[in-house]
């Protein structure tokens, strides 16, 4: 392929260089990506509950085993509760709402007062979305500085 061959035309830089009358895709195609974004994180988290779960029966004992994973599910909640609230931004609504938080107060109060629940295997298990991301960003971070094959 030569230089030749390519074509001259400019290409539109920002959004006001499009043609009016046409819809700009863009918007779809960032939803479809926040989709499938959560949809990622969504089963990792679930991936790691189930071994984490397993991994707690097996060395401490069910009851704390069923604590973790009511932490979990509780954490799971809150990011979809997260997701909801992200899906909603745009131009009428520019802020988070702060009452996913009430969720983690809410079970960790429960915790407290019910003597069969304990509040620091419920916590961990609220963390467990916490460690899909990591998970997330350190493997991408790795994939994106491998080089690309030609």
């Amino acid at each position: 392929m030569s230089l030749s061959d390519q074509s001259n035309d400019p290409t539109p830089t920002t959004r006001q260089d499009t043609q009016s009358g046409f819809e700009d895709p863009e918007p779809v195609n960032s939803m479809q990506e926040f989709y499938k974004l959560y949809q990622e994180f969504l089963l990792i988290t679930l991936v790691l509950t189930g071994i984490i779960f397993i991994s707690v029966w097996i060395f401490y004992s069910l009851n704390i085993a069923l604590n973790y994973i009511l932490g979990a599910f509780t954490g799971m909640l809150y990011m979809r509760m997260l997701a909801k609230d992200v899906e909603r931004l745009g131009p009428e609504k520019r802020q988070l709402n702060k009452n996913r938080l009430a969720l983690l107060v809410v079970i960790i109060l429960l915790a407290s007062r019910w003597n069969e629940l304990q509040i620091l295997p419920i916590f961990l298990g609220f963390l467990t979305y916490k460690a899909t991301l990591i998970i997330y960003v350190v493997r991408e971070a790795f994939i994106s500085g491998l080089p690309t094959p030609r």
